[in-house]
């Protein structure tokens, strides 16, 4: 096995912990954790089509960084950390 396909397997697992976590109920989709793994996974995923040239791979996984990078940030709007006293 190569470096690339581990990584490609860590990528898709990443995801699937998440989607899976949601169904099951255990992991709420507008968290922090739901959308960084989301991000992660797609990214690095997104990252090898691009690589292989890979163009409808690249449009879904780059579009699924992309939505999850919007999500990220909307928490973030909506969900500002505390500022230090």
């Amino acid at each position: 096995m190569h470096v690339v396909d581990a990584l490609e397997i860590l990528g898709a697992i990443t995801i699937l912990i998440a989607f899976a976590a949601a169904q099951a109920g255990r992991l709420q989709q507008r968290t922090y954790t739901y959308q960084v793994l989301n991000l992660l996974g797609s990214a690095a995923l997104a990252a090898i089509a691009a690589a292989e040239q890979s163009w409808g791979f690249l449009l879904l996984e780059g579009t699924w960084a992309i939505v999850s990078l919007l999500g990220l940030l909307a928490l973030r709007r909506h969900n500002p950390e505390p500022r230090p006293s």
